[in-house]
């Protein structure tokens, strides 16, 4: 009976700011020491630094084990996607997919409209398909080509595909993360989508109308023609543009947005799409067996003669995106510690104190999500442990509970790519090639939404009540689980 209160007991308010503390001490003096943190190492210390204060207090080591085992258990799906996608990206390049789109998009796509036609373009495709992830690994891609040719700095276009991208995180009602919030506040899942539209779309608006004023800087008469030439003359010279080939070498891209749009497994979808250009790249262009096997496990590697295409092409491969997948491990096994502790509810349990009007509550409810987001690395968990903790107060004061599984959304899945050492975050730093903290500036959906709903909160605007008999049915059923 001792044993299991001792491994049981909760950490105090204390030791858990402590450690909050900790970690971000770590990640504030590598950046002013070094301009970037080496989150890998500093991820190390915190996990160290979290498990001695723990079993001081009297959490045994046991407990500890079992959120390092359950963060690395959250995290192998999404890294066995990270290594996968690192193996469809030079597949895709033999196949001649991403040359593809790399070309006509390069003749098709002024300059100064690159940025608002990247968001848009990723926003209606993540909507299609439901997947952040699907969309970033597959346009994402060649739009960081496409940037590169036109002279868009890196950042800037990797803002613009992940605001894009996390549309469909946020409105799809083939997302994963839209489903679990309304599942965690109990919403209907139209009407959740429904709220989500009011801080949503004026955050989008507001995007792409920056993407637009952005863009002017970067007119035609901006663009090294030379080194465009260059790079269509690199293209062309290696692979057949020619309208047969081009559509043929497009079917993995249909193939993986059918299969999205189905809900087939991301997993499945990537290990299909990758073997399909590899078996497309053997067909179409003569490369062997062995060849892909090589660029799939360390990059595609090509002389075009151009250092620009040279650039463009040779990148991807199982081995780039270890740097990545390890970075997910230790975020995950980092916010599984605090989890299984008992840290993250002693974080809450003070905030929850901070409900008692709508102003509040939301404010609450979007710190709280953006807090579990950076501590627990998984906007699953930032999703659910504030959902449900918070869920309550919203019933209390007559709140819809579309609001609160609205609000999920608002703090928890569009600031998940903020985080560098997040599921998202590592994804996206891995898959465009640009560091997380460099494209934050400029990924201003994920800014703006919960900066809108908190706006809302302190206004009312846009905060629905229940009826007096919506409240009254709701006080019966829960009157009723509870017997």
């Amino acid at each position: 009976m001792e044993e299991k209160s001792i491994e049981s007991k909760q950490p105090s308010f204390g030791i858990a700011i402590l450690n909050v503390i900790f970690l971000f001490a770590l990640l504030v003096i590598q950046v002013l020491q070094v301009g970037s943190p080496d989150i890998h190492m500093s991820l190390i210390f915190a996990i160290s630094f979290a498990t001695l204060t723990l079993m001081v207090t009297g959490v045994k080591w046991k407990k500890v084990e079992e959120g390092i085992i359950h963060g690395c258990k959250i995290a192998t799906i999404p890294m066995l996607i990270l290594m996968f996608i690192g193996m469809l990206i030079p597949s895709w390049i033999a196949s001649g997919t991403i040359p593809v789109l790399m070309y006509y998009g390069l003749q098709m796509i002024a300059p100064s409209m690159f940025l608002f036609t990247a968001a848009l373009i990723c926003a209606v495709a993540s909507l299609c398909t439901g997947s952040s992830w699907t969309t970033g690994a597959t346009f994402g891609v060649a739009f960081m080509g496409i940037s590169m040719g036109l002279g868009i700095p890196g950042p800037m276009a990797a803002g613009a595909i992940v605001s894009g991208a996390i549309i469909g995180d946020k409105l799809s009602p083939l997302s994963d993360s839209t489903n679990l919030a309304a599942g965690v506040c109990e919403a209907n899942l139209f009407k959740h989508i429904k709220s989500m539209l009011y801080t949503t779309i004026p955050a989008f608006v507001i995007a792409l109308v920056i993407y637009l004023v952005l863009g002017m800087g970067y007119s035609g008469e901006s663009v090294d023609t030379a080194a465009l030439d260059s790079i269509l003359g690199g293209l062309s010279s290696n692979f057949d543009f020619s309208p047969g080939f081009a559509l043929i070498s497009l079917i993995p891209l249909v193939v993986v947005v059918v299969l999205a749009f189905k809900q087939v497994s991301a997993l499945a979808v990537m290990v299909i799409a990758a073997l399909i250009g590899m078996f497309l790249a053997m067909i179409l262009n003569g490369y062997t067996i062995y060849e892909m096997m090589s660029f799939m496990n360390y990059g595609f590697s090509i002389e075009t003669g151009s250092a620009d295409v040279d650039r463009l092409l040779n990148r991807g491969g199982l081995q780039s995106m270890m740097w990545t997948v390890s970075l997910g491990y230790l975020g995950l096994s980092y916010g599984g510690i605090l989890e299984k502790t008992g840290t993250l509810d002693a974080l809450l349990g003070k905030m929850a104190a901070l409900t008692k009007n709508a102003r509040n509550l939301i404010f609450t409810h979007i710190i709280s999500a953006i807090a579990v987001n950076m501590l627990s690395a998984s906007q699953y968990v930032a999703i659910l442990i504030p959902g449900r903790m918070y869920l309550p107060a919203y019933d209390k004061l007559g709140i819809r509970r579309n609001v609160a599984s609205r609000t999920c959304e608002d703090g928890g899945t569009v600031t998940s790519p903020l985080v560098p050492w997040g599921l998202c975050g590592v994804f996206f730093a891995g898959t465009l090639g640009v560091a997380t903290l460099d494209y934050i500036p400029y990924a201003f959906l994920a800014i703006f939404t919960p900066l809108i709903a908190i706006l809302y909160g302190a206004t009312g605007k846009f905060i629905w009540y229940n009826t007096d008999e919506e409240q009254a049915a709701l006080e019966t059923k829960k009157q009723i689980t509870m017997e």
